[in-house]
């Protein structure tokens, strides 16, 4: 005994890979298809559209190839209500709770469908009936009797679509990573973008790592928080640490990023910065102070631009400002990320694929790293508007600072 259910396609699916992907899996879990209706699009712009019945040896089967199918945008064409079941505690999820993707979603509830507010990766979806709307919470805000979408019934998938020809500002987005491309043209058009994004009212967050203070760039970044062209600043402990050490001793990480040389007791350096920061009670009254009188925090505390310090276990102090309890740190990391327009990702792993999994996929990002592994890991996490580049941060960071003052 078979069993058959239709799926649906419609967009720029054969650009963006999703017809070839979708025959994929139904292959690979050992089901069968056939095309029902296939609608090419004739032009650049024009959509094309595919409905298919896809078969399983039974029912299980074709659950789990729907299951599949539906993350990567094939929806049913048989479309029922969203099935809702009650939390049964706090911080506890029905059986067989939605786990979202990063990809716009929408809900079909009491005959409509709603859009899932703050889309992000790895989470669970609950219903407001008094209004109706639909947002997504991470496991640990779970209350007792949210209203949680079980099952996979009555929810629509929709990944962000390559049409042919995209211009604009943020045409070259389009994914993929190299060491080769030509550098300055491409740091060129993140420049463009970023200028875009600002006379459009976007936001941009910066996500960096303490290898960009190690590299000399800290000025330059600086420069561009002062112009204006960051809105707010996602970084650890180290970042904010070396940062004003290069103000206070010149050195970053007892090392001066200009000469290389180690100045003595200059591996001190760090934990003396730490000290002062703690006595002025933190970064923004070390600059009011007059402690603190350069660098990227200072322009921060200067221009209104809000920063997140996130801590973890390696943290020497840590600075006062540094949030130190992992899930307060993931709420103000989420809070950031759901306002950003377009993300750069500056040579920091870790950081950036926390940031990363808070982004809903259509949120333009930039990853930026010396190591193609680290750029292909967080391109790969699914942000199909992302673009990569392997090289090092030293020298991206002060060419868009010129880009972005060129008029």
């Amino acid at each position: 005994m078979t069993a058959s259910r239709t799926v649906e396609l419609d967009g720029h699916i054969i650009d963006s890979g999703i017809l070839e992907a979708t025959f994929d899996i139904i292959m690979d879990m050992d089901g069968s298809f056939e095309v029902e209706e296939f609608t090419i699009g004739r032009h650049k712009t024009e959509k094309s559209y595919a409905r298919l019945t896809v078969e399983a040896a039974d029912d299980e089967q074709l659950q789990a190839i729907i299951h599949e199918l539906h993350q990567n945008g094939a929806n049913p064409t048989d479309p029922n209500d969203a099935t809702v079941t009650p939390a049964p505690e706090d911080q506890v999820v029905p059986t067989g709770f939605y786990s979202t993707t990063n990809h716009p979603t929408d809900i079909r509830y009491e005959g409509e469908w709603i859009p899932v507010e703050n889309i992000e990766m790895d989470c669970a979806v609950v219903i407001d009936p008094d209004e109706p709307r639909a947002y997504t919470k991470v496991l640990n805000a779970i209350e007792e009797g949210d209203h949680v979408v079980t099952g996979n019934t009555g929810i629509r998938v929709n990944p962000p679509e390559r049409p042919r020809g995209q211009e604009g500002a943020f045409g070259f987005m389009q994914g993929g990573i190299s060491s080769e491309r030509p550098s300055e043209s491409t740091i060129a058009k993140i420049a463009t973008a970023i200028k875009e994004t600002k006379r459009e009212g976007g936001e941009v967050l910066a996500v960096c790592g303490p290898a960009l203070i190690h590299s000399g760039a800290r000025e330059d970044l600086a420069d561009i928080v002062r112009d204006g062209y960051i809105d707010m600043l996602s970084i650890g402990n180290g970042f904010a640490v070396h940062d004003i050490e290069r103000d206070l001793y010149g050195t970053s990480l007892g090392m001066d990023t200009e000469s290389l040389n180690h100045p003595r007791k200059g591996h001190k350096h760090h934990i003396y910065t730490i000290s002062e920061v703690i006595r002025a009670g933190g970064i923004e009254e070390a600059v009011e102070q007059g402690i603190v009188s350069s660098g990227v925090m200072y322009e921060c505390v200067k221009n209104d631009v809000p920063f997140v310090i996130a801590g973890s276990i390696r943290d020497d102090g840590p600075l006062p400002d540094t949030i130190t309890d992992a899930v307060e740190a993931q709420d103000a990391i989420r809070e950031q990320a759901h306002r950003a327009d377009l993300v750069l990702m500056l040579s920091t792993l870790l950081h950036s694929v926390a940031v990363g999994n808070c982004l809903p996929s259509t949120t333009r990002t930039v990853c930026v790293d010396i190591s193609p592994a680290t750029v292909t890991q967080l391109v790969d996490r699914g942000s199909a508007q992302a673009v990569g580049m392997v090289t090092d941060i030293g020298t991206f960071v002060p060419i868009l600072a010129d880009k972005l003052q060129e008029s």
